[in-house]
Order: structure tokens, then sequence, then C-alpha cells
């Protein structure tokens, strides 16, 4: 991991924290493309590119395997922080982490070793200069049990106490193996709040763990709940798509419609033909956000190509900043023996695809 001054960088950040209203109002204000240009084709969203000193955020000092992994990044960008900072939230088999960037590049661990709290796949949702963090939160091994929890912070440093806003309840997020909610997305379309969740599992012999089975989504007039559940998943595994045969794995959507659909990022589960397990990152387009379909010919960020994403692709965060997008995510380089670290992938504005 790249590394700056901890003292220096700190007393920036606290400073700092006093001088910026935080993130916006709640629909989104940005959205596809980027620099207010029109992207005119398809394949714009298709020509992700990783960026060269991968991976940019390894494994905290002293974690080992079994615990040698920082896995689905979360973030939040200089414009909407509150110290014009690079933010990330990601996890480890500890807990949460938080890492501060001035570039978005170089991530410098913030409060000391240990975790922020409890909880594995995180997502951060801005609205009114308030923070939320949506994660999941195990409560049972046996069988595999999880809920989504939130909480808030108006500066990404002191959060409140949890609350529990989803657990399963449908027969489609039970199993005899697993019953769990979790991998959250949160975003809000004409004041109703959409949280787009991963339920039940699909164990993967292998690597002796599970990974998300279904997609589903729910809706509500308010942050904290009640919500509202679609009655069935809206993505699942299929023969159908050879890179999400096993399992749905997690989505995440641009904030505002590209030509009048939906564009999401999604990493399947799946078992390719020599029958190992992997997941890749698809892009998707929908019209309505519940009825799925890709919008590239295959993957956009697939495993196998370098020894630290050898045999995973998973979750992702996508944020636009400075006239391109961003695509942060983490990969393994094994299957029943893996690390697991961060890295990025640019998607820029292609001349010949803007008018």
């Amino acid at each position: 991991m790249r590394r700056q001054s901890r003292g220096a960088l700190s007393v920036a950040l606290l400073f700092c924290v006093s001088l910026h209203a935080g993130c916006g109002g709640g629909d989104a204000e940005r959205g596809a493309p980027a620099s207010g240009e029109q992207v005119t084709t398809e394949d714009f969203w298709c020509t992700w590119q990783d960026y060269p000193d991968n991976p940019l955020i390894k494994p905290l000092p002293g974690q080992h395997w079994p615990e040698s992994l920082l896995a689905d990044p979360t973030l939040v960008t200089p414009q909407d922080s509150p110290d014009g900072m690079w933010h990330l939230f990601a996890h480890s088999l500890q807990g949460i982490h938080h890492f501060v960037s001035p570039d978005g590049i170089a991530w410098e661990k913030v409060q000391g070793d240990g975790p922020l709290f409890q909880g594995m796949r995180p997502y951060v949702f801005c609205e009114a200069g308030r923070f939320y963090m949506l994660y999941e939160r195990i409560t049972a091994l046996l069988p595999l049990s999880s809920v989504i929890e939130i909480r808030s912070s108006t500066d990404l440093l002191e959060w409140s106490l949890p609350t529990k806003i989803l657990e399963p309840t449908l027969p489609w997020e039970h199993s005899a193996q697993s019953a769990t909610t979790g991998n959250p997305f949160l975003m809000k379309r004409d004041g109703t709040y959409w949280l787009y969740y991963s339920a039940n599992g699909v164990y993967l012999p292998d690597c002796v763990y599970f990974e998300p089975k279904y997609i589903g989504v729910a809706t509500s007039d308010r942050i904290f709940g009640p919500y509202r559940k679609e009655r069935t998943p809206i993505i699942g595994p299929t023969e159908d798509e050879p890179y999400r045969n096993l399992g749905a794995g997690s989505i995440k959507l641009l904030p505002q419609q590209w030509r009048g659909s939906w564009i999401a990022f999604n990493n399947g589960i799946y078992r390719d033909a020599a029958g190992q397990s992997r997941s890749a990152i698809l892009v998707l387009t929908s019209q309505d956000g519940l009825s799925w379909d890709s919008l590239c010919p295959g993957p956009v960020i697939a495993p196998g190509d370098v020894p630290w994403k050898r045999a995973f692709v998973y979750a992702f965060d996508v944020k636009e900043a400075g006239g391109q997008y961003r695509m942060y995510y983490n990969a393994r380089d094994g299957w029943l023996f893996g690390t697991e670290r961060i890295g990025l992938a640019l998607l820029r504005p292609a001349r010949n695809a803007l008018r």
C-alpha cells in the first residue's frame, strides 16, 4: 500500500472537516455521461482500462491467510466529501476499514489498525450533507445468516449506532445452508429510496465459502424504512448467461439514466469451462431498474489476466470525477487459498463516442 505521513494526513483530514459542507441533495445531481457530454454508442461503456499500478490497496499489515483479504470498496469522492479528500471503505474479516487519499491513488488507513465496526460489503450513500453507510452483518454461521444495517455520519469519522433495515423473510432468500440479505446499494428516484441487495447463497466447493445467489430490490419513502420488497428476485443464476450461471453476485447503478435507460454493474458468479468458480464484472441496462439485459458482449473486467486477479474479480463502486469514471474493485488470486486486494479501472470519454 502506498503510504504518506499518517500524522500530516490525519491533521489535514480533521482540519478540513470543518471547512466543507459534505454531499449534496438526495436525488443524484450527476450521472451518465461524464463531463456533460452525450455518449451516443453502447460500446463506450465496454472500454474500461485497468490502472497500470494496480493493485492500489493490499491487505492490512499482519494479516495472513485466511484473513488476507480487503474487499468490496465503496467511495466518497472529493466533491461530496466533508474535507475535499477521497474516502474509501472496505472490509476485512475483522470488519469495515476507512482509507483516505488526496488523489484516489495513494491511500492511507484512518483511525488505527482496527476496524470501524463489525460488518462487510459496505456502501455509502450521501444526502443533504449526511452520509449513510449500509452494510451486511453476519448473524450466524450455521446456517449462514445475515442482515443489512445502516449508520449515519456528518464527517465520515464518527458513526451512529446501527439500525437494522432488511433481513431475509421471503422463500427465495432462504435455503438449508444460507439465509442472507447483504451487498446493499441505495439510490433515490423521484423521492423514493431504492435498496438493491443480494440474498441467499451458492456454495463454491473449490473455495469452501458462499457467494450471493440472487439480487432483489426493496423501496421505501424513508431511508430507515420500512422497505417494501419485490416478491421475486430481479436477477438470478441462469444457464443462458455464461458469466452468471451459478449466482447473481451484487449490483450497483449509475445515479442517472443514459438515453432513457439505467446502467448497472454486476459481478456475476459462474463456473468456467474447466469447472472452476469465477466472478467477473458485467455491464447491464434496464428501462425500469427491475428487468436487466447485458449491454456489453462479455465482462469488462475479468479474472485470469494477471496474478493478483487470477481467480475472481469481485465487488466494486463506480464514481464519476474529473471527467472520467472510476471503478474501484477487489480481486482474488486463488480459490481455497487466496489474497484479495483493491484495484482501479478507468473509463474516459472517447472522442468518437461523443457528440
